[in-house]
């Protein structure tokens, strides 16, 4: 039997580095198969992981849990039957709903040999309240349906902040095992631990998701109504991802210049004026010839020295994006 670990996280969380250390420490030697979906029209951390030796199955044309369910099935059917794998990762957009992404992998449990084993969702610690009290649909789902619960950041948190941050998510989700060490100080075995413990619920969720659409739905809408006129999502309740959330990426030759890179990553990240702003990352060339790799969350962004490539690419994520000052800010032809 294949076991199929869903790892979601809002964007920008760090899940694909904690995928990196989980594919490091504890699926070391075991035929692993990651899936990928981005949403948005460039895919950028593809070849990140490539580097690990995992097959990639990138899907950039929504998200698996609206528009994709249907292509994920087949997509994944295919993974099993072509690699035979140990283990399948699958990585959900960043504005993916968990308990879509657990429904499709359902569906293909009558042609295919596989196990759910977790559903591990990463939360940056930061931004937890933030996150919940804007995008509450989208960002709750995917901590309520986690059987697992991994904290990023926490190495620049305060003990109250991460306190704080955990009684959060367990009025959310009160089952779940919450990883708040930084994982990047755990062993395998911690890490293997933890996510076991959390698979020992997964049974509850089973029967808890048959009930879904009668018993949560209604309590759900009332509660989301309050964000509704914050968020300018409508009827927050019906939504998919690619309803509210828009991507806008391009690719360029611009080579940018160490100024250039520093005004546009802080006017993303500390401004409005190019729409909300949840998600930007990319790789770029710099005038003197370096590649740059940028990843971008509110008020907070890192840069890294990148790999070339054969043209620049970025993309940025978020609600009511400014496409015509984003083709103007990043210098796109």
């Amino acid at each position: 039997m294949t076991k199929v670990d869903i790892i979601s996280g809002f964007l920008g969380a760090g899940k694909t580095t904690f995928i990196k250390e989980l594919i490091e420490k504890v699926f070391a030697g075991e035929k692993l198969v990651l899936i990928e979906n981005e949403f948005g029209e460039i895919g950028i951390d593809g070849g990140f992981l490539q580097d690990a030796g995992i097959e990639i199955t990138e899907m950039n044309s929504g998200c698996i849990c609206c528009t994709l369910v249907g292509d994920f099935s087949v997509a994944l059917k295919k993974v099993l039957d072509e690699y035979h794998p140990d283990h399948v990762i699958i990585e959900p957009s960043g504005v993916g709903k968990l308990s879509d992404v657990a429904a499709a992998i359902e569906n293909v449990k009558e042609d295919a040999d596989i196990e759910i084993e977790g559903r591990i969702t990463v939360v940056d610690g930061k931004k937890a309240k933030m996150y919940l009290d804007n995008f509450g649909e989208f960002f709750e789902n995917q901590v309520e349906h986690a059987s697992t619960i991994v904290i990023s950041r926490t190495q620049n948190m305060t003990d109250e902040k991460i306190e704080a941050c955990v009684h959060l998510l367990r009025e959310k989700n009160d089952k779940a095992t919450i990883i708040s060490t930084p994982w990047d100080q755990l062993s395998g075995d911690a890490i293997r631990h933890a996510l076991e413990h959390g698979a020992e619920i997964e049974g509850l969720f089973e029967h808890h998701h048959d009930h879904d659409e009668e018993c949560t739905c209604g309590h759900h809408h009332e509660h989301h109504h309050d964000h509704d006129e914050e968020c300018g999502c409508g009827h927050h309740h019906h939504h998919h991802a690619d309803e509210v959330f828009t991507s806008w990426g391009k690719e360029t030759a611009h080579k940018y210049t160490e100024e250039e890179l520093d005004y546009l990553l802080k006017a993303l990240s500390e401004t409005d004026a190019y729409g909300t702003i949840l998600r930007s990352k990319g790789i770029i060339q710099m005038t003197d010839g370096n590649w740059k790799q940028f990843d971008l969350v509110p008020q907070e962004y890192e840069v890294r020295d990148g790999q070339a490539d054969y043209a620049g690419r970025m993309v940025v994520i978020g609600t009511d994006l400014k496409e015509d000052e984003l083709t103007k800010l990043f210098h796109v032809q």
